[in-house]
């Protein structure tokens, strides 16, 4: 079987990046075969060793639909109009071409919204009669509210598992900042020399260099880590005892090894993670010293419910394939 995955992949972002790696993976320990849509695909293709096509040639996404028998729209937050509607249309195009040549479609752990009300009368519509699994309670709400039924599954990047022998240090605190959420940016900077004061390491890591690093950078930070691979990234925040993050990736790796987390919520779906996993989340307004406190304090998310959240994103595989 040949599955067509559809997402925000080849753009340097990591926490696209290691969707992509743990999708990639556990689809061959199914003996499905990935084919990932990308914006890099020969780049995609030799990094996962997998199939894949250049996701804006119609011709070519054509062609993965030919060849694949299942669709999966996702992971990632693809189904919003707050950044433009042009994303919205992309995603529901390709969603719609798999329809039409008659493939199982799936969304697959995506996060829903923001939506207009016209992006959202548009979801409600693409999505009948669609099995659609989402990856926060947020986004079933979203889509109750649009008439559509959604399945809770969970990240795919929580089933990613850092390096082996890895030593953990609970004096390193890991902050990801995110380049265009420049008030948290202003507030994280005082989070920081608050840590350094009190003695802990900070790693200001940028998930999405060309994006990030100035933000990354600004921080003031014991070092910067700028790095597009996710198993760079997990592996970092493995090492370390906490993290403070605005890119939902960082706080979701953190989950996946196990390290303490706080977000900062700029979007639903940070805001939404935390919830479900039980763990602190701030606006983008934040307060640096309740922020700093609970690095210093490393207060624990709901370890139970973020296994609950791996078993389901397990789970969820065998649901779209119809397994």
């Amino acid at each position: 079987m040949k599955v067509t995955v559809s997402g925000y992949y080849g753009f340097g972002n990591t926490g696209d990046e290691a969707i992509a790696l743990a999708i990639t993976r556990e689809l061959r320990q199914r003996h499905v075969t990935p084919l990932l849509l990308s914006n890099t695909p020969e780049e995609t293709a030799r990094t996962y060793g997998c199939d894949s096509e250049p996701r804006m040639q119609p011709a070519a996404v054509l062609g993965a639909l030919l060849r694949s028998q299942v669709l999966l729209s996702g992971g990632g937050g693809l189904l919003q109009d707050k950044t433009s509607a042009r994303t919205l249309t992309y995603y529901l195009a390709v969603i719609r071409l798999a329809r039409l040549l008659r493939r199982r479609v799936v969304v697959f752990n995506q996060s829903v919204g923001p939506l207009s009300p016209a992006g959202g009368r548009r979801v409600a519509a693409a999505l009948r009669g669609v099995h659609v699994i989402v990856r926060d309670r947020g986004s079933v709400e979203t889509l109750a509210a649009l008439g559509v039924t959604a399945e809770l599954g969970g990240d795919p990047a929580l089933l990613l598992a850092p390096t082996p022998g890895l030593t953990r240090d609970a004096g390193r605190v890991i902050v990801a900042p995110r380049g265009d959420v420049t008030d948290a940016t202003d507030h994280l900077r005082d989070v920081v020399r608050r840590l350094r004061q009190e003695g802990r390491h900070v790693t200001a890591l940028s998930f999405m260099p060309d994006h990030d690093d100035p933000a990354a950078r600004s921080l003031e930070a014991n070092e910067v880590l700028s790095t597009r691979d996710p198993q760079v990234a997990l592996d970092a925040i493995a090492r370390s005892g906490y993290v403070i993050g605005v890119r939902l990736h960082a706080v979701i790796l953190a989950a996946a090894s196990g390290t303490p987390f706080t977000g900062v919520a700029y979007d639903p779906k940070v805001q939404g993670f935390c919830t479900d996993a039980g763990a602190p989340a701030h606006p983008t307004s934040l307060d640096p010293i309740e922020v700093a406190d609970e690095a210093l304090r490393r207060v624990l998310p709901d370890w139970a419910a973020i296994e609950d959240m791996r078993v389901r994103a397990a789970r969820s595989f065998s649901l779209a394939l119809g397994r």
